[in-house]
């Protein structure tokens, strides 16, 4: 593959290292043309630059040699070194796995920074044509053990909406990560996920096939023993309003027949009494 660049300077020297900058190589390793020869005035002053190209044939480089140079740029601009990248995989995937000490710093909050180097790597792999090659970078193994604990995360969810009828929504993931949990959930009876939202903010919602209804009769939030007892105090008071008030003698509750005797002769013998004094006058 044929490599070429152009540039311009006040002298042809100058022009050419500054295309062979361009390309990234030293001025040894191309070919020169002169497009223009520098000019310069009656008075030795320059008139017009030089114009030069110059180009290098270029061995053709795999979409996974294009990834690996990439993520090679990216990393050592971030001041990492002392790491390898290994290849695997087949035709048309391949994992390019980061090893080294210290990468920490390249995975990021739940793999987000891994998920951009993976990103960018493969749009400069993908430039080169042809069909599309799926490229995967992992450093640590993240990859595997974010997958584990989704896995996990997507059981207990979907017995917490089998068991309770309710739905429930997972974080923003991406589209990978997304896919694991609609895999583990297509395999449980019962429930059903889908995708909401827009992207970056795309997640996963897990729903039951049978949810439950609630009572609209009750209030929500209520408390089944304070909804008894409010029961048994409306059904008092309205028993109490059933029933007739009736005057009572409350003097005469719970007296035998002898007393009341007793109390009723007491009673006349005073009156009896009353009436003797009035007629004395003094």
């Amino acid at each position: 593959m044929l490599v070429e660049a152009v540039a311009a300077g006040k002298t042809v020297a100058e022009a050419t290292e500054l295309a062979a900058a361009q390309l990234g190589v030293p001025v040894s390793a191309v070919q020169t043309e002169i497009l223009e020869e520098p000019k310069r005035s009656l008075l030795g002053k320059i008139k017009g630059e030089a114009r030069v190209r110059v180009f290098y044939e270029k061995e053709e480089q795999t979409k996974i040699q294009i990834a690996k140079e990439y993520i090679n740029t990216i990393l050592t601009a971030m001041g990492l070194s002392g790491f390898t990248i290994t290849e695997s995989g087949d035709e048309d995937h391949a994992v390019l796995n980061i090893e080294g000490e210290g990468l920490g710093v390249i995975i990021g909050r739940r793999g987000e920074t891994l998920d951009a180097i993976q990103y960018l790597a493969s749009l400069a792999a993908n430039r080169l044509g042809g069909d599309y090659f799926r490229i995967t970078v992992d450093s640590g193994d993240y990859r595997s053990k974010r997958e584990k604990t989704l896995i996990h995360l997507a059981e207990k969810l979907s017995k917490t909406v089998l068991r309770t009828g309710r739905s429930s929504a997972l974080e923003p993931m991406n589209p990978y990560e997304r896919r694991i949990i609609h895999s583990v959930v297509s395999g449980i009876e019962g429930v059903v996920s889908k995708s909401v939202g827009e992207e970056p903010n795309r997640k996963v919602v897990i729903s039951s096939t049978n949810p439950r209804r609630q009572d609209s009769r009750r209030p929500r939030g209520g408390n089944d023993r304070n909804d008894r007892n409010d029961r048994r105090r409306y059904d008092s008071r309205r028993r109490d309003e059933d029933v007739p008030l009736k005057r009572m003698n409350l003097s005469k509750v719970g007296q035998t027949s002898y007393e009341a005797e007793y109390i009723k002769a007491e009673k006349t013998e005073r009156e009896k009494k009353a009436k003797l004094y009035e007629k004395i006058e003094l």
